[in-house]
């Protein structure tokens, strides 16, 4: 049997998090990586503009190499426009939530952060989430507007993370003294070194990228692919599209990762090939 293709959207790096997920869970699979960095962050765009571009880009990338799945690796493009999706294309799709299940089975102390977007912490589906499945637990939000903008630039390795500045904005989680965080976007986890050696006193940092990797590992055996156990050559990805300019550096980083790409193409759907 062939192996499943996965294709990956989000609007930055971010969603790398997840597919490295995936390549962990699905070693077999053959993974295309979209991202839609020329709106980089979809938090900041309205949500419209979210709903038109997701579904606009992921059936032109269909219409060039079908998938098997489709998986959205951005809360805010998960939040406004999965439905959409779903309607508009005929391949089995899965969003990205903040895990605060998870999160408050783990919690002991009943004290839990969430470290996510501007955009997500506002969301009454955050607010749904919190009552559904940590009504006895104190959640302390925190959202900053600049944390994935640091990500992207030393993902390029144009600068280092802002160390003095990444302990200002965790700082909430100190006073607060949660012992389990959710990281509520999908560059977080892509950082998670920076963050355990600012609160080493967390004992659970959780995000959503194996419980998306389980997932589309289930949908694939539903469609009857076997779980197989050899990964596809040596490249995990095996394309990596941008709407805007291929970031700097980003095949030594996907390198690290252990998702080498055959290929990157920049402004896409122009499909200008990177240097």
């Amino acid at each position: 049997m062939r192996p499943p293709e996965i294709l990956v959207f989000d609007s930055g790096v971010g969603g790398l998090s997840v597919a490295q997920c995936i390549a962990g869970v699905i070693p077999a699979a053959r993974l295309t990586y979209v991202a839609d960095n020329l709106c980089f962050p979809y938090g900041d765009q309205p949500e419209a503009v979210v709903v038109s571009r997701c579904v606009a880009l992921i059936r032109q990338s269909l219409a060039a190499k079908p998938a098997d799945v489709v998986v959205i690796a951005c809360n805010t493009a998960s939040t406004v426009a999965l439905t959409f999706l779903r309607q508009a294309i005929d391949v089995p799709v899965v969003g990205v939530v903040p895990a605060i299940k998870p999160a408050a089975a783990l919690s002991v102390n009943r004290r839990i952060g969430l470290l996510a977007t501007p955009a997500t912490v506002r969301r009454p589906y955050l607010d749904g989430l919190i009552a559904e499945f940590a009504s006895d637990c104190t959640l302390e939000r925190v959202g900053h507007p600049d944390l994935v903008h640091w990500i992207e630039a030393w993902v390029r390795g144009e600068s280092d993370l802002p160390g003095k500045a990444l302990e200002r904005v965790l700082q909430p989680f100190r006073d607060a003294g949660v012992d389990t965080i959710v990281l509520g976007c999908t560059h977080y986890p892509l950082i998670l070194a920076a963050l355990q050696a600012q609160l080493p006193e967390v004992r659970h940092w959780v995000d959503s990228g194996e419980a998306v990797a389980r997932r589309t590992l289930h949908l694939l055996q539903a469609s009857g692919f076997c779980q197989g156990g050899e990964k596809a050559g040596a490249a995990p990805v095996v394309t990596a599209l941008f709407t805007g300019e291929v970031p700097a550096g980003i095949g030594d980083y996907l390198a690290g990762l252990g998702l080498v790409s055959e290929r990157l193409a920049g402004n896409w759907p122009a499909f200008t090939e990177a240097v």
